[in-house]
C-alpha cells in the first residue's frame, strides 16, 4: 500500500507545547518508516520534503498487518522522531532546526493535524 500526508504541519503547536517552523527539516533525507516510534522500518519512505503547509511524506507500507491497521483507521497519524539543533523558547518551544531521525505510523499523533491524507493501493 502507498500512503501520503503530513507527518509534521507548521506553526500548529503540538500536544507537548512545541511548535515546528519551516526550514526545520529542510534537510531532510532518506529516514525509516516506523510504527509509535519502536521496531524495525514498515515500509519506506519514497518521498519527503517541506511545502507551505509542512513537512509531507510518501512512504509504501510493506507490512501486511500494518497495512490492514492503517486502512482500517487504527493507525490514522503520522509523527515525526527528530533530535533538535535549534530551538527558541517563549510562551511554546519553537523548533527552528532539527536532524529528521525517522517517521512513524501512529495511533494519536502529537501534533493533531499530522494525519495520513491519502492511502492507494499499489
Amino acid at each position: 500500500m502507498r500512503i501520503a500526508g503530513y507527518a509534521a504541519v507548521f506553526d500548529v503547536v503540538d500536544r507537548a507545547g512545541d511548535v515546528m517552523r519551516r526550514g526545520v527539516f529542510a534537510d531532510a533525507g532518506p529516514v525509516p518508516l516506523l510504527v509509535q516510534h519502536r521496531g524495525g522500518p514498515v515500509g519506506t519512505v519514497i518521498a519527503i520534503g517541506e511545502d507551505a503547509r509542512g513537512l509531507r511524506v510518501e512512504a509504501e507500507v510493506a507490512d501486511g498487518e500494518v497495512a490492514r491497521l492503517v486502512r482500517a483507521r487504527a493507525l490514522p497519524g503520522l509523527s515525526v522522531g527528530y533530535r533538535a539543533r535549534v530551538v527558541q523558547q517563549g510562551a511554546w518551544r519553537a523548533i527552528l532546526r532539527a536532524d529528521l531521525v525517522e517517521v512513524s505510523l501512529v495511533a494519536v499523533p502529537m501534533q493533531p493535524a499530522a494525519r495520513v491524507g491519502t492511502i492507494s493501493d499499489l
